[in-house]
């Protein structure tokens, strides 16, 4: 119509100017529905989880960290994980971890290692017997006192999205930037976090996926050891990262068990050879306890493992 001369050129002009006015707010309107719909799928889940029954008393005696020794005891434990028939993880379980001494427990998948450590930090409760910590049945105690008072090290290590500085001090808001760097040299990380471009403000991304599996690795056993607990945990630390990166991560962990009570679970024979004790786990119970030597001259389950993976068949 405008080149056959019935529309001006003017009133074309202004038609397509009010035809993009009339489209954008209507994109607009689009993309303000999709963020309302995910935002309130969002809401749904914090309120459904804020909703979840608390089915562990958070209440309980006060435990300073000052007065925590760690002398660990099981006493006929009992315990089963819903949906596997009744089946226990672990059966009359009995053990004691004198205050100050490294122990492992190495075995077949499946033996119970794992859920020792989660009864201890009262991720599930037991069915059957007593835990206690320094003469305390830790179910009596503040579970947020018990667990300040022991260091985790998973073998999946969570990182949030946010720089190695915070990562390290997670859980230690009040930490220096001098605690986190001598805390990140005893770990072995000091390294190659100063490599990184922004250093200590790298951020990390989510979970952590900007570094390798290692390095994750040495960022947990330095938050652990930023935290200085009384109780360590270190499950499968080593398990996922190549040769000398676990030869750090070892003379991390020599330096890191020294003074406190140690839990060590692991797979490779290797890196629990120094233990005070080590006790092979089957079906939820204890098999075999003893040094290193000890058990490689008595025979049995640890000594076939350890020749397995030395290849000495």
């Amino acid at each position: 119509m405008t080149l056959n001369g019935d529309l001006g050129v003017g009133s074309y002009s202004a038609l397509v100017y009010l035809t993009q006015r009339l489209l954008w707010p209507l994109t607009g309107l689009a993309e303000l529905t999709d963020l309302y719909q995910r935002s309130m799928a969002s809401i749904n889940r914090v309120m459904n989880l804020l909703d979840s029954p608390v089915a562990i008393n958070y209440a309980g005696k006060s435990l300073p960290l000052s007065n925590v020794q760690g002398d660990i005891r099981f006493e006929q434990v009992g315990f089963a994980y819903e949906g596997q028939g009744g089946r226990p993880a672990l059966s009359g379980f009995d053990l004691h971890i004198p205050a100050g001494q490294t122990i492992a427990l190495v075995g077949a998948t499946g033996g119970g290692k794992s859920t020792i450590t989660k009864l201890l930090l009262r991720f599930y409760e037991q069915q059957q017997g007593h835990i206690l910590l320094d003469g305390d049945n830790i179910a009596s105690l503040n579970l947020q006192d018990l667990r300040r008072a022991i260091g985790y090290v998973a073998q999946d290590t969570f990182l949030a999205d946010a720089s190695i500085a915070e990562n390290i001090a997670y859980g230690q808001p009040n930490a220096s930037q001098e605690a986190i760097i001598a805390a990140a040299r005893a770990a072995e990380a000091h390294e190659f976090i100063e490599r990184l471009q922004d250093g200590y403000a790298t951020q990390v991304g989510e979970r952590g996926m900007k570094l390798s599996g290692g390095q994750r690795q040495r960022l947990a056993l330095a938050r652990a050891i930023l935290k200085n607990p009384p109780v360590l945990i270190l499950d499968e630390a080593t398990s996922a990262v190549d040769n000398e990166t676990e030869a750090a991560i070892q003379r991390s962990l020599n330096k890191l068990v020294v003074g406190r009570t140690s839990i060590i679970i692991a797979h490779r024979l290797s890196t629990v050879r120094h233990a005070h004790t080590i006790h092979v786990l089957d079906q939820g119970r204890i098999v075999q306890s003893g040094t290193h030597e000890e058990l490689l001259a008595a025979g049995g389950p640890y000594a076939e493992l350890w020749r397995l993976q030395t290849g000495e068949l």
